[in-house]
């Protein structure tokens, strides 16, 4: 029998949603919304019944049967550290992500509305490997300062996606490869995948790793403490030099790395070593995992909308094709990814996670 799916991806002004019949999309829609229509709500969860409204009409515009649906699977937001896998939204989940355990994010509003939408028709409800899933081995947790240890922040679930796509692809489990996985796009992730986990990653989001379009990644702490402490800068402006306005914004103005392959491609001097910079963060992070590996890896996997690019998937396998081969996978395509993981439980090949 086959399995339809709701899907629903929430951002922070947009929601995207998406009909799969197994892994078969019969539509998707990214749904808009203004800054007016989402300043008028104080918090994330106040905007459920405003976007709940918006995905229940285009449903009925597009004379779709909800009855006709199997499950509902929503985006993760931000929960407490958990092993990647598909989860039921239980009421312990569901709690987490009204009160933002990590944080008050529009991913948090995912499981919220599968959850609310799912038992309104009868049907199970998922999320699938939000941003916090932490497999980290203990040692990989020490960044030598004790109240500061390394987090798992990354972009789980393209991550695991694309890793269970090359597992599936060669007709082995996933549970039995070592793989580097390498996720660019407005930031950037670099995962060692041991044996079904990823026992060490950049954190992707606040100062690990590559820089990126919009991130600094890791940059020299004794200076950053200086610029902290220089009078110069309040909190917010500090950390938006290291998130959003860092990478290629910094150097370059720009986040869309087709415009700095532009530039450096009509000889633009800064826009070539800009390039070549970033090229040579990402392959010391390639070969800093295969380290965590020992040496032993069976595929480097990148991924991301930065992989469209030819020529960045050929210069890191320039530097680093010695360590393994590569296998490319542009792009990221969450919606199909969110209904894999829904799939793979209802038809038993994985358990559901429990909260």
């Amino acid at each position: 029998m086959s399995i339809k799916s709701l899907i629903i991806n929430p951002g922070s002004t947009s929601t995207k949603i998406g009909v799969f019949e197994d892994e078969n999309l019969l539509f998707e829609e990214t749904l808009r919304h203004s800054t007016e229509e989402i300043s008028r709500y104080a918090t994330i969860v106040d905007q459920k019944d405003f976007r709940k409204k918006i995905i229940t009409d285009l449903l009925e515009s597009k004379n779709f049967d909800v009855k006709s649906l199997n499950v509902v699977v929503g985006r993760g937001g931000m929960l407490k550290p958990i092993p990647g896998g598909t989860y039921a939204v239980t009421d312990d989940l569901l709690h987490d992500l009204v009160i933002g355990k990590q944080g008050q994010h529009a991913s948090n509003l995912g499981g919220i509305l599968a959850r609310e939408i799912g038992d309104e028709l009868g049907i199970p409800s998922f999320i699938v490997d939000p941003v916090v899933v932490d497999e980290l081995m203990p040692i990989a947790r020490y960044s030598g300062v004790p109240e500061l240890p390394r987090t798992s922040v990354f972009h789980a679930l393209n991550q695991k996606a694309v890793a269970k796509r090359y597992a599936k692809e060669i007709g082995k489990p996933y549970e039995e490869l070592r793989l580097i996985v390498v996720h660019m796009g407005g930031g950037v992730s670099v995962g060692a995948h041991e044996y079904g986990k990823v026992v060490d990653v950049c954190n992707a989001l606040d100062g690990d790793g590559a820089f990126s379009p919009e991130r600094a990644g890791g940059v020299p702490s004794g200076a950053l403490i200086r610029m902290c402490f220089s009078g110069k800068y309040t909190e917010k402006e500090v950390y938006s030099k290291i998130v959003g306005k860092g990478g290629f914004n910094a150097y370059l103005g720009t986040n869309d790395m087709r415009e700095v392959t532009r530039r450096a491609n009509a000889g633009d001097a800064a826009a070539i070593e800009a390039k070549q910079a970033f090229l040579l963060q990402v392959a010391k992070d390639i070969g800093s995992m295969a380290c965590v590996l020992n040496g032993k890896v069976d595929q480097i996997i990148l991924t991301g909308g930065i992989a469209y690019g030819a020529d960045v998937c050929a210069a890191l396998q320039e530097r680093a094709g010695f360590i393994a081969p590569f296998t490319v996978y542009p792009g990221e395509d969450e919606l199909l990814a969110l209904a894999q993981g829904a799939i793979r439980v209802l038809n038993g090949e994985e358990a559901a996670m429990q909260y």
